[in-house]
C-alpha cells in the first residue's frame, strides 16, 4: 500500500510505503470493540455510592418494645425492609478499568488504523507546525487539506505552536503516537498523520 504525502499546502512531496503484512488483510472488528469497551471503562469514575444500614442516620433506639405489640421484632428503624432504611448490596465505588492483554491492545490498533486507510480518509503529511499560535491559520491548513468535522491529528512530538492554535478547533484532537487508541481512530471522520508518525506505528505494529 502507497499513501502520497503532501505539505501543508496539500501538494504531493513525496510517498510512503506501507506493509501489506501490518495494515493488510481482513480488518478485525472483534479486537476493535474490545479496546474500545476498555478504553471506555477505564474512563469511568465509579463515584456511586448508596449507603447502607450503618450509614443512614438515625435508627439508634428501638422503635417499640419487644413482645406484647403483635407486630414484627425489629432492632432499628433504619433496617433495609423499613422505608427510609439502608440498601443491601448496593453500587459503592470502585474502578472500572481492567488490562487487556497486549497484543489484543496491539492488533486493535492494527486493525482500526487498516480500516480508516480502506475507507480512504488518511492524509499523510510530511511535518505538522505552524509559525505562530493563532488558530485562524490553522484552520485554513485544515481547509486546503480537505478536512472537515472530526479529526484525529496523529504526530510524533506535536509542535507547541501548531498545538496551541489547534486546540480551539471543534472536533480536533491531536494525539502523540505512541499514545494513540483504536478508539481514536474509530472516533472520527479524518486522520491526519506525519511520515514520521506512521512510520513509527508500522514499526510498533509490525
Amino acid at each position: 500500500m502507497k499513501l502520497d504525502i503532501v505539505n501543508l499546502q496539500n501538494e504531493t512531496v513525496g510517498a510512503l510505503e506501507l506493509n501489506d503484512d501490518v495494515f493488510g488483510g481482513r480488518v478485525n472488528t472483534d479486537l476493535i470493540w474490545e479496546s474500545v469497551v476498555q478504553t471506555n471503562a477505564a474512563e469511568r469514575r465509579g463515584t456511586h455510592a448508596t449507603k447502607n444500614r450503618a450509614l443512614v442516620s438515625g435508627g439508634g433506639k428501638k422503635p417499640y418494645k419487644q413482645k406484647g405489640t403483635g407486630r414484627p421484632q425489629v432492632g432499628s428503624s433504619r433496617t433495609p425492609l423499613w422505608r427510609k432504611g439502608g440498601t443491601v448490596f448496593g453500587p459503592q465505588p470502585r474502578s472500572y478499568d481492567y488490562d487487556l492483554p497486549k497484543k489484543v491492545r496491539i492488533g486493535a490498533l492494527r486493525a482500526a488504523l487498516a480500516q480508516k486507510l480502506n475507507d480512504g480518509v488518511v492524509v499523510v503529511v510530511d511535518a505538522l507546525n505552524a509559525d505562530d499560535r493563532k488558530t485562524k491559520g490553522t484552520v485554513e491548513m485544515f481547509k486546503r487539506l480537505g478536512l472537515s468535522g472530526k479529526t484525529l491529528v496523529i504526530d510524533v512530538h506535536p509542535n507547541e505552536n501548531f498545538a496551541l492554535s489547534a486546540r480551539n478547533i471543534k472536533g480536533v484532537k491531536l494525539v502523540p503516537s505512541g499514545r494513540v487508541t483504536a478508539r481514536d481512530l474509530m472516533d472520527t471522520a479524518h486522520v491526519v498523520a506525519t511520515r514520521e508518525a506512521l512510520e513509527k506505528l508500522q514499526e510498533s505494529l509490525g
